[in-house]
């Protein structure tokens, strides 16, 4: 079991309060784990963030109201040391990518044991991502790999398409057209949050560095 030589100030974000207590009781019985603070939804968890500056934060995404990914987002550009840890049920390939893309630094899923859900603090508090060996697989996928010569070639060129998913590719014909993110979300009906972590999620599988470069390489490849 990995060890630290302080204690971890932890807060849950979680709507349902049986899981929220579950998880402060386990993880209160580690000496080197501190839960100081808990909440239901997301805009009580970045008050409580600014309140008593965790190290870590176990986040739900399906809270009421702002979802996780919009409430990773917000507390990253807030706190960009805070370390967060997504804890959900949802496993779609999409989510995990926002999520990741958004600033969490570990994706785990709720039938994860109490031992290693320490251990996970633990490792993010130290810097160290964390996947969960069910979601791995999904995001490896998605990212750039290196060919024999130890270039960086994307999925893209390797099976003729770039991997987004539906909604992702609703964004990127938004931001051909020079949409903002401002714009995008009111097109799409979401946060402006989750128009951004989409847009970080597609220059990230597009392995572009901006949106102008985003849009010349899909109207380039004929994305759109």
């Amino acid at each position: 079991m990995n060890t630290v030589s302080k204690t971890i100030k932890v807060i849950i974000v979680e709507d349902f309060k049986l899981t929220r207590v579950g998880l402060r009781c386990a993880l209160n019985t580690y000496e080197d784990i501190d839960v100081v603070g808990e909440s239901e939804n997301a805009t009580d968890g970045i008050n409580l963030v600014a309140k008593f500056h965790p190290d870590v934060i176990v986040m739900d995404l399906g809270l009421p109201g702002m979802n996780g990914i919009e409430a990773t987002l917000k507390i990253k550009e807030n706190f960009p040391d805070t370390k967060i840890i997504v804890l959900t049920s949802h496993d779609r390939e999409d989510e995990v990518i926002a999520a990741l893309s958004s600033g969490a630094t570990a994706y785990c899923l709720k039938d994860i044991e109490p031992d290693k859900l320490a251990d996970v603090v633990r490792d993010v508090y130290q810097g160290i991502c964390w996947l969960d060996a069910d979601i791995a697989p999904k995001v490896m996928k998605s990212f750039p790999k290196q060919n024999s010569e130890g270039i960086l070639l994307a999925k893209h060129e390797e099976e003729g398409r770039v991997p987004l998913t539906e909604r992702e590719y609703e964004v990127l014909k938004q931001v051909v057209q020079g949409k903002s993110n401002t714009e995008i979300a009111k097109e799409l009906i979401v946060s402006v949050h989750t128009a951004k972590a989409h847009v970080c999620s597609i220059l990230q599988k597009m392995c572009v560095n901006d949106r102008v470069q985003a849009a010349v390489k899909a109207v380039k490849e004929g994305l759109v």
